[in-house]
């Protein structure tokens, strides 16, 4: 059941003091969220959520914390510990909606992999027939690259063993939150001293419904269709700021400013992969030329045109699991993507 918990005290660390001076346009408030979920896909449900609400320098005014009954098998229990028995008289998403949408209202929505739990939680609303009341999101691994922090991955448990925060339960989402709340302050603190500007993103609006099958595949408005009765809007993807450096080479490193594209079904939901595409300083094209660096496919045998132009333009092809590895150790813009990576 919902909880709510009053904190007294704000994590300051000595060293970085919270009255150094503020950068103007930074954010007036933040909600440092994590859910867990019974898998990856679009299909799946959030089975617990946590929020610490963190003002503007980071101090914790609150936290927040619901299991919550996703009305299915509740997935990897041996990862969250849920079992179908602990949640079966948990509230519905619907129940929570309100209370969640009130700790999220006008906040940046902070989380580890941001793109993920702002999927979730906006497929959830979507669910419900509603939105959530949050328009920009930050995602610690995007600040933690911004800040050029010497981790060895970008792993949650690396972030807050830099910060010397210390997790008392892994994958349970309130304690999830609160070591991650624990470790954005010192990082924002960080970046107001340094006046760097916030990778905060935009949060697009998601549409489902329960019956495509009356407008023949195509929702008025623009939306497109996603799956069997799930519907999400059609969007503009930002490109990227870095030049196109060309074709990735096998066996190397993405660059930032590579084309990427995509083709045929995925595992994980296909905006979920574009968004980290684009997280990473990529650009995701919708089909394929001879500019396009990559292409992304988990059925290489597939009589698909964008597979048939990747052959014909001689473009590299891997599958999403390859894809996924590649992300997480992008070159920055400039760097030479065909070295191996230090240690490599």
């Amino acid at each position: 059941m919902p909880e709510d918990h009053r904190s007294p005290t704000a994590y300051v660390p000595a060293q970085e003091p919270a009255n150094a001076p503020w950068p103007q346009g930074y954010p007036e408030g933040y909600a440092v969220v994590d859910v867990e979920t019974t898998g990856l896909s679009r299909e799946d449900r959030i089975v617990s959520a946590a929020v610490y609400r963190l003002n503007s320098r980071a101090e914790v005014e609150d936290h927040w914390y619901t299991l919550v009954n996703p009305q299915r098998d509740p997935g990897p229990t041996w990862i969250h510990g849920l079992t179908t028995e602990t949640l079966a008289d948990a509230p519905l998403f619907s129940e929570v909606a309100e209370e969640l949408g009130r700790r999220l209202e006008g906040r940046v929505l902070v989380a580890h992999n941001a793109v993920f739990d702002w999927t979730m939680i906006a497929r959830e609303y979507a669910r419900a027939g509603g939105e959530p009341p949050v328009r920009q999101r930050l995602c610690t691994i995007a600040l933690a690259k911004e800040l050029g922090l010497p981790l060895p991955n970008h792993k949650l448990s690396s972030l807050i063993a830099y910060f010397g925060v210390r997790q008392e339960r892994a994958h349970h989402a309130l304690d999830d939150a609160r070591v991650l709340a624990e470790a954005f302050a010192p990082s924002l603190r960080r970046a107001a001293r340094q006046g760097m500007r916030l990778p905060l993103l935009m949060c697009r609006p998601l549409t489902e419904m329960s019956d495509g099958a009356r407008t023949g595949g195509v929702r008025p408005g623009g939306a497109s269709r996603a799956g069997a009765g799930v519907w999400r809007q059609a969007r503009r993807l930002p490109p990227s700021p870095f030049p196109n450096p060309g074709r990735y080479e096998p066996g190397g490193r993405l660059e930032q400013g590579m084309r990427v594209a995509f083709s045929g079904d995925t595992s994980v939901d296909r905006e979920l992969l574009e968004d980290q595409t684009c997280e990473a300083g990529l650009h995701v094209s919708t089909s394929v030329s001879g500019l396009t660096s990559l292409l992304v496919t988990n059925d290489p045998d597939a009589m698909t045109s964008k597979l048939a132009r990747a052959r014909r333009h001689g473009t590299p092809v891997v599958d999403e699991a390859a894809f996924t590895q590649l992300l997480r150790d992008v070159v920055p813009a400039g760097g030479a993507a065909g070295d191996p990576a230090p240690g490599r």
